[in-house]
């Protein structure tokens, strides 16, 4: 019953793997320095690409792209089909039409019942100002709002 933006988080594993999730777990840790987390549970098959790396992009996502989120949340499908990015200057994709872009060093992670705790150091960030946020509330995503 708490309301949240909707995040996809983004690596590239040392191969070149594109992985990417959708994630509601996104939060602000601290200022000075800029930290920021996500949660990711410990069964999620692209914890390894995740744990191993050492950059990744949480991309913040506007309302027009509901469809992402949907489809960065299934199983069994190719995720990055026909999806526009570009490389972040450590290599994790960004989303093209994104609200906001967050590329992260991976500082630490902390176990935690069943998920594992992502903070991560902002090295760089963008942001389109006067885009309508993707919430997500009681299992639904919102695309419109009342504000």
């Amino acid at each position: 019953m708490f309301a949240t933006g909707v995040t996809i988080v983004t690596a590239r594993s040392a191969e070149g793997q594109l992985t990417g999730l959708t994630a509601n777990s996104f939060n602000s840790v601290s200022l000075t320095p800029p930290l920021v987390l996500w949660s990711l549970a410990r069964k999620a098959a692209s914890l390894p690409v995740f744990a191993a790396g050492a950059h990744y992009a949480i991309n913040v996502l506007a309302a027009h792209q509901k469809p992402l989120a949907e489809r960065f949340a299934m199983r069994g499908v190719d995720r990055w089909a026909g999806v526009a990015h570009t490389p972040g200057e450590n290599g994790a994709p960004l989303l093209e039409g994104a609200l906001a872009t967050f590329e992260c060093f991976n500082r630490s992670r902390h176990e935690e019942g069943d998920h594992v705790i992502f903070v991560g150091e902002v090295e760089r960030c963008t942001h389109q100002a006067g885009v309508p946020p993707l919430l997500y509330h009681g299992g639904r995503f919102y695309t419109e709002h009342p504000l």
